[in-house]
């Protein structure tokens, strides 16, 4: 770019409150501008007025607002925009219609079926984006050569674009298609999305229905195979329909941009920022990849800036704003994902890894049950913190204007009712001042309390920015630890404008050695779009294997897909010279679905005369596989989803722009009083930062404030100025304060965030280390830490089946072993009497030893489920199993380690012992046994080193005390809850005994009654009554029971508490041995882990009288043969309550699998999805309605077993309060030849090609009297009854590949 030619060149960030303006003048001058993006009284639209005012100060030329906007002098205009991601949160997009496959029509509004929040009885979930569906009479298939299905005369056969080979079964009907599409159009719907499966790799059929639409008057159609050919139908449909949704809407916005100038800017290139970090033009800026549009210019701000210049060093991004904060990382290439969640709306495009948590300026303050709790919920822009004067909460911007941090002076007069004073400290003392008395008071009624001094204002502030800093620090440590990074060898470039009150905080947490300020930190996202580079892509499906026979195939289409980029970008102007591609190949190991996109434009993987001519990419993939995981897979074949290239067209910015050195030291504006953790109140010096030159250093404490942003200097750090203007700060060691082992609050916090940080990084270290599917891809385990008692400490994530399982796991190894458990022991348990829950759940424990202690200090542990352990069906989870050594290899009390060495053949030896069992079998995956229990192992080492840290920090006195602390919290919260519901219950009832009973379907009852105790907040679950265990597997463990009554607790409660040991303290449990909940030592057990734990819920729930029952099971699913193997579990209702109409088609309770997409089901299993769909009506009515359950239709194409395993085919799920009850479940086998047989709840059969299984799974029970919601038509399809939910638009959406993980392990 050069300014000398006379032009002006404006970037933008258009944000959800502020739009920032970037502008490079002729004259080589920067101009800065920050307005509210809304202001209708006194502009249309920010981004233009922004132009337009700086092209009128500069120009000196008058530009009336009512005139378009001369651009005559515009170089171009760059902009990023936070309007496709507003529209899909608010769902304020374009009226759009959906057309897919027939069979499918509910197939977005299932989704993967998992919940979003697992301990919310009401289950909220966002609206789909379409308020139309047309089902398309067509279908397609793969091609198996194993298929034995009678084919139809004059079948045809296609092949795909893939090299896939394709079955026509069924071509459009366009007859009734056009009939339908005419409905919608006649309604006003004129944007269509088109979803049919297999178009990824056949789009002939969507080809036809777009072209009918078109024809007939639609003004957009997004067929999913243009807008992003990627095979899985359900995220492929969703960014079908976000384009569908968002594109019209984007398109309408541009106009009314372009028509407040001149021509509407046709001599004007303007080009906007997209998703992945690279601007595209106007024209071509779509719904589909907008949704980061304004963040992504953020990193590549810093990215440009940063990276290799101050340091050698990998960046973080850390972009702190009102409501959130973004994190990222640059080691020298942008970091994409290219599967997203947004506002419940999965995308397929390539996506910067932008992580964003619920912890901002606005974050509110909250003290509860002893914690300090900052977030999720948030004050927002209105009405914002206590100090914006409209009568807003607490938040972390007034503990920071509280401890002196933020100085009111400086700050802009836009608060008040007439929008012209500064912050309100006065209103932030006055609510801090309640605050602490509120604190003040639990703590002295505590039993240390009396002898302690109070805590001030300015410490409760400090403490809850504190956690606000740990909060913040939990998903860089995600971030960079999962990808086998070392999070303190980073740099922190700090933006946004809250970050520099936190960054040096956060840095020293972190270990991070240096913090970097770039001079426009306060818009450094519009700075970003100034020094971005214009990008066009191109990628196409693959289904071969990388090998010497595809190198040719893989050479060609790369080379098209670059002639593809390069004629795009040399047609928007740019010379061939100044374009670069770069070539990706989508790998992934056979058998696993972890693709990584994988490039091998590095040096170490230059082409060779064995390898494709762009690179080699096997090399490039397996060190990056090594790296992340840390390990590769011999041997495996490696397969290509995908062939992806990247083209850049570069321009150049200037952005070195360079300070002169004054000679003088630098001036202090003033001096304040700050109150730091390291210090407490201190005499704080006040720089404008613009007066600061290239030779200045800053001690601190100090407080640097610019226009936009205030940075504070703690003790201990001290700032820089650059040559360019920049603040680099170096972060010094703080003084470690000692702390007792006395219980303090803002310990309390800080020490419950670490415990659980502990927790999730051994998850991440066993998800990287692990090679199993199970493990590394469903995420199917737990880790957790216990006190020296064996009692939880912290747990993660949260499986409802796992959660407080493992106590007794650990507790009941200290029992057996006592004195023989040594340091270099570890101890692999799965039986139910010693806390397992099913067989196939591993458990590794290890001591942990301190120096000068005899006996361990603490314990780790790691749960993980694997695939097979032997027995008498492959998957280890028979439907008929009659006993326990029936389901596969048993571990009571074994050292898998014993003094350091692993003990490899006692452990096979042991792995293959159900096979000496007539009928049965050893493991049949011993190799994948063995790497995850060393997996599991490593990730126990890794919760013992971070522990040893803390204690090497804090003592390990003070460690254990606070894992006591924090257990007694959890202990607190539920006695809170307990005295409440006992007060309720005595004024409704006049008692506090609660009792319910329940069925299986076989008959037996499961019987429990609750007496609760409101003064001391105990409660006494008593199971007397309880059917005899059974002849069966529906047996339960004992743990089992635990984890659901901790689970129900946990959802009664309704706000984050620490899930450990103190969740049980008062309750007392009351299980008759010999009952199938407390069955013998040899009892099948398979079914009780996934079913008669439902069981347990519903009724623990309906004594609680707190909602109706959901579907009470998993509906598992297995079919398989000598040579496939399939399971699944099928969502169905969930249950009514007092104020909401439970979900359709969902997960509910002590399972959130996510299911298999319908399109990688049919490519890898010979089954053919005929229907997957909502059962309107199945939900029990009532005021309010119960969901209902879901049809799910498998075609068989060979012979299989099929085995199904399921519960609610006889006795419904109840209705409460006077709602009726749901339907039951049905399990219905169709022969070939149209029989239809009902196979019951549990069975095995065999089945032939052509063969039909259905699967009707249960609805959930109705809450209320019926007659109250008697003008509901019970027979509209629920995904259109409930389609619009105003709450669930004002959720906060976190996003990116750290949430996107704990989300997906909270669905394993």
């Amino acid at each position: 770019m050069d300014s000398a030619n006379g032009k002006f060149y404006f970037a933008i960030d258009r944000g959800g409150t502020f739009t920032d303006i970037y502008a490079k003048c002729p004259n080589g001058k920067v101009r800065v501008m920050k307005l509210l993006s809304e202001d209708p009284s006194k502009y249309a639209d920010a981004p233009r007025e922004g132009i337009r005012r700086i092209l009128e100060m500069e120009s000196g030329r008058a530009m009336p607002a009512s005139e378009p906007v001369d651009t005559s002098q515009v170089g171009w205009i760059r902009m990023g925009t936070t309007v496709a991601t507003n529209a899909l949160l608010e769902r304020k997009g374009e009226p759009m219609a959906l057309a897919i496959t027939k069979g499918f029509q509910d197939l977005l509004y299932i989704g993967n079926q998992a919940r979003p929040k697992i301990f919310d009885l009401e289950i909220i979930t966002p609206d789909v984006l379409y308020n139309e569906v047309i089902e398309v009479s067509e279908r397609v298939v793969l091609s198996q050569a194993t298929c034995q299905i009678d084919k139809k005369p004059g079948l045809q056969t296609k092949t795909g674009t893939t090299g896939e080979k394709v079955e026509i079964w069924e071509t459009v009907d366009k007859e009734s298609l056009r009939k339908d599409l005419q409905k919608v159009l006649d309604k006003g719907i004129t944007s269509l999305a088109v979803v049919l499966m297999h178009s990824y790799t056949f789009d002939g059929h969507e080809q036809e229905v777009g072209n009918l639409a078109k024809e007939m008057g639609f003004t957009h159609v997004s067929l999913s195979s243009s807008v992003m050919p990627m095979i899985k139908a359900v995220p492929r449909g969703f960014t079908a329909c976000a384009d569908a949704y968002l594109t019209p809407h984007i398109k309408t916005y541009l106009q009314s941009f372009a028509s407040g100038f001149k021509d509407e800017l046709e001599d004007c290139r303007v080009l906007f920022m997209q998703s992945d970090g690279g601007l595209t033009p106007m024209d071509k800026f779509n719904g589909s990849r907008a949704i980061l549009s304004g963040p992504a210019g953020g990193v590549v701000g810093y990215a440009v800036t940063t990276y290799g210049k101050e340091s050698s060093l990998p960046v973080i991004g850390f972009d702190m704003g009102g409501t959130s904060t973004d994190v990222s990382r640059y080691d020298g290439q942008y970091e994409h994902v290219f599967e997203t969640t947004t506002a419940g709306i999965t995308i397929q495009a390539p996506q910067l890894d932008i992580n964003t948590v619920a912890a901002g300026g606005g974050s509110m303050l909250m003290f509860r049950s002893g914690l300090f709790v900052v977030g999720p919920e948030s004050a927002g822009a209105s009405p914002g913190p206590t100090c914006y004067r409209k009568g807003g909460p607490l938040t972390v911007t007034d503990a920071n204007l509280m401890l002196g941090r933020l100085l009111p002076e400086y700050f802009p007069r836009i608060f008040g009712p007439k929008e012209n004073q500064t912050l309100d400290k006065e209103s932030t003392m006055k609510e801090f001042k309640k605050l602490t008395s509120q604190v003040n008071e639990f703590l002295l009624d505590q039993p240390d309390g009396a002898g302690k001094d109070p805590l001030t204002m300015e410490e409760v502030a400090m403490g809850f920015i504190r956690v606000a800093n740990e909060t913040m620090c939990r998903p860089i440590r995600a971030l960079t630890q999962a990808k086998g990074f070392d999070t303190s060898q980073h740099v922190l470039s700090c933006f946004g404008g809250a970050g520099g009150q936190h960054a040096c905080a956060i840095a020293r947490s972190l270990g991070m050695s240096m913090v970097f300020i770039h001079r426009y930190a306060g818009i450094l996202s519009a700075f970003g779009m100034a020094l971005a580079d214009v990008v066009h892509e191109a990628q196409e499906p693959c289904a071969l294997q990388y090998k010497t026979e595809s190198f040719q195939y893989i050479d060609e289409r790369i080379d098209a897909l670059e002639k593809k980029c390069i004629n795009e970008l040399q047609q928007q102007g740019f010379a061939r010279s100044d374009i670069e591609t770069e070539a990706f190949l989508n790998l992934r190991y056979e058998g696993t679905d972890w693709c990584l996109m994988t490039p091998a434009s590095d040096e170490k993987f230059k082409a060779y005369s064995g390898s494709c001519q762009h690179g080699d990419f096997e090399k490039a993939f397996t060190h990056r596989y090594q790296r992340e995981f840390g390990f590769t897979i011999s041997g495996r074949p490696i397969l290509i989803d995908d062939i992806r290239v990247r083209g850049i067209g570069k321009t150049s910015l200037d952005a070195n722009e360079e300070v002169k050195p004054s000679g003088e030291p630098p001036r202090v504006e003033t001096v304040t009083k700050a109150y730091f953790e390291d210090g407490g109140l201190l005499d704080t010096n006040v720089y404008h930062l613009e007066e600061l030159s290239c030779d200045h250093t800053i001690q601190g404490p100090a407080i640097l404030i610019s226009e936009n942003s205030t940075i504070v200097v703690e003790p201990n750090c001290e700032a820089t100025i650059t040559r360019h203007g920049d603040v680099k700060i170096k972060v010094g060691s703080a003084n470690v304060k000692v702390i007792g082992t006395n219980v303090d609050a803002v310990h309390l916090s800080i020490f419950s965030h670490r415990f659980m940080s502990t927790a999730e990084q051994m998850g991440r270290v066993l998800q990287r280390t692990s090679i199993s599917t199970n493990i590394k891809e469903r995420l199917d385990f737990s880790c957790a830490m216990f006190g020296p008692d064996g009692g939880l400490v912290a747990n993660a994530p949260h499986i409802p089946v796992h959660l407080g399982a493992m106590q007794e796991t650990v507790q009941y190894q200290m029992t057996v072993l006592g004195d023989d458990l040594h340091e270099g022991d570890v101890v692999l348990t799965n039986h139910p009497s010693a806390g397992g829950s099913h067989l196939p759940d591993f458990t590794v424990i290890t001591p942990v030893f301190y120096k000068g202690c005899k006996r361990p200090v603490f314990y780790v542990a790691s749960r993980g489920h694997h695939a097979d352990i032997g027995g008498i069906t492959p998957g280890s989870m028979p439907p008929h199993s009659k006993s326990l050594s029936e389901e596969g290899a048993v571990f009571k009390t074994f050292k898998v380690v014993e003094d350091g060495v692993f003990q490899e053949q006692a452990l096979i030896d042991h792995l293959m012992a159900p096979g000496k069992i007539p009928g049965s079998s050893g493991t049949r995956n011993l190799a994948d046994n063995l790497s995850d229990i060393k997996a599991q192992i490593a990730a126990n080492h890794k919760g013992i080193s971070l522990i040893t840290e803390l204690i090497d920090s804090y003592t390990l006195e003070v460690v254990q005390a606070y894992m006591k602390h924090i257990q007694n919290n959890a202990d607190v919260a539920v006695r809170d809850m307990l005295r409440m519901i006992a007060k309720e219950s005595k004024q409704q009832t006049g008692t506090s005994t609660l009792s319910a009973v329940d069925y299986l379907d076989d008959g037996s009852p499961l019987v429990l009654n609750i007496d609760i105790d409101e003064d001391k907040g105990t409660a006494l679950f008593n199971f007397n009554g309880t059917g005899p265990e059974v002849y069966g597997n529906l047996n339960a463990p004992k743990a089992v029971t635990l984890s659901a009554i901790i689970y129900c607790l946990r959802c009664m409660i309704g706000h984050d508490i620490p899930l450990n040991q103190g969740c049980l303290k008062p309750v007392k449990t009351i299980i008759p041995k010999g009952c199938f909940l407390n069955p013998t030592d040899t009892a099948a057990v398979v079914g009780g882990n996934v079913l008669t734990s439902q069981r347990v819920v519903d009724v623990v729930l309906k004594a609680f009288s707190v909602c109706a029952a959901s579907q009470g099971c998993m509906n598992n699913l297995t079919f398989g043969d000598k040579d496939v193997g399939y399971y699944e579990t099928v969502g169905g209702g969930a249950g009514a309550g007092p104020t909401w109409d439970g979900r359709s088609g969902v997960h509910t309770h002590m399972t959130n699998t996510r299911i298999t997409d319908p399109e990688i089901l049919e490519r890898r299993y010979p089954v053919v999805l005929r229907c997957f769909k909502i059962n309107n009506g199945t939900g029990g009515n009532g005021m309010y309605r119960g969901g209902s359950g879901i049809i799910r239709e498998l075609l068989f194409r060979r012979p299989l077993t099929l085995s199904i395993l399921s519960e609610r085919r006889a006795f419904r799920p109840y209705g409460i309060k006077g709602g009726e009850p749901g339907k039951p479940g049905k399990n219905l086998l169709i022969y070939k030849n149209g029989h239809v047989v009902s196979l019951g709840g549990k069975a095995s059969v065999c089945v032939e090609a052509g063969d039909m299984f259905q699967l009707q799974s249960p609805g959930g029970g109705g809450y209320g009297v019926p007659e109250d919601n008697s003008d509901v038509d019970i027979s509209e399809p629920d995904s259109k009854r409930r389609r619009y939910d105003p709450v669930a638009s004002q959720v906060y959406h976190e996003k990116g590949s750290v949430h996107a993980f704990r989300f997906a392990q909270e669905q394993a």
